[in-house]
């Protein structure tokens, strides 16, 4: 089959320009090489491409001919006690090797515990051991994987008491410590604010910007605890009004960066998640100064 000629990635190399994406689902493939939206690039989660074939690979050889691509890990298990499983990292360079995303990211987070997988990303206390022991794992990773990865922040419900470092000044040491960059999640950012009783704005403004590779955006799903507010990062819908003005916060202090529309749940037509895209499009043009006509390269 021929490639799908994009403007986005003219010169084929894998680099992710400051522009925004969105996740690649199954629901859009086809749309996708039959329309060749305008578009930054597509993020795809690494385990949902770990086969040895199928249709799932096809198509994503397919657009991969056209786009350039962030692959988002979610099974690594970053924060666990036990070792990284030798066999998830040894799929995970294959497929950094064969599709060559320009990015590659992981979640500050645990999901297994002696041999045993849980269907989340769980929390972690942010002190020394904790410290000591996530960035031994990514420099096991960045190692094996031959290259940087970045890592993101979490959404939170509730916080440790057992911490002893905010999250902005863990992430910061991580990244000092293993040279790793940072994916910074907004969305979370608000959500963990709002849930926890802190300040999104402050936050930002703590955030390290000089490690930030990538930006997420998403939309949450409301619900109650005790009559007090909860959001979820549940991935449903478009990224919620609140988000949009940290998002230009952050811009604000870091620039145009690569930036992904997420949503993993309850997935639209794909015009629906496009008008999300090029939202961000422009708020990034405007970060760059550029005119409404101008793209951010």
């Amino acid at each position: 089959m021929p490639p799908i000629p994009n403007p986005a990635r003219p010169n084929g190399h894998g680099r992710v320009p400051a522009r925004a994406g969105a996740g690649l689902k199954p629901e859009h493939y086809a749309e996708i090489v039959e329309t060749r939206p305008d578009l930054g690039f597509f993020e795809i989660h690494a385990e949902n491409y770990m086969g040895a074939g199928g249709p799932p690979l096809a198509w994503l050889t397919r657009i991969r001919e056209a786009y350039p691509l962030s692959l988002h890990g979610v099974g690594l298990s970053i924060g666990g006690e036990g070792p990284l499983d030798a066999a998830h990292l040894d799929r995970l360079r294959e497929l950094n090797r064969r599709f060559e995303p320009g990015l590659f990211s992981e979640h500050l987070a645990w999901s297994t515990h002696e041999g045993k997988y849980f269907n989340d990303l769980l929390p972690l206390p942010y002190n020394a051991d904790t410290l000591a022991r996530v960035v031994m794992h990514i420099d096991q990773v960045q190692t094996r994987l031959g290259r940087t990865m970045l890592l993101e922040n979490p959404a939170s419900y509730a916080e440790f008491e057992a911490s002893t470092i905010s999250e902005v000044d863990f992430l910061a040491e991580i990244a000092a410590r293993s040279g790793c960059g940072l994916l910074l999640d907004v969305s979370n950012v608000y959500i963990s604010g709002i849930n926890n009783g802190r300040d999104p704005g402050a936050y930002l403004d703590a955030f390290p910007m000089r490690h930030v590779g990538e930006i997420h955006l998403s939309g949450y799903a409301e619900d109650e605890d005790g009559g007090i507010p909860l959001l979820i990062d549940a991935h449903v819908a478009r990224v919620s009004d609140p988000v949009w003005p940290y998002y230009r916060r952050a811009l604000a202090r870091c620039g145009p960066v690569p930036t992904l529309i997420e949503w993993d749940n309850d997935v639209p037509a794909w015009a629906v998640l496009h008008a999300d895209v090029r939202r961000a499009d422009a708020v990034l043009r405007e970060a760059a100064g550029l005119s409404d006509h101008a793209r951010v390269a």
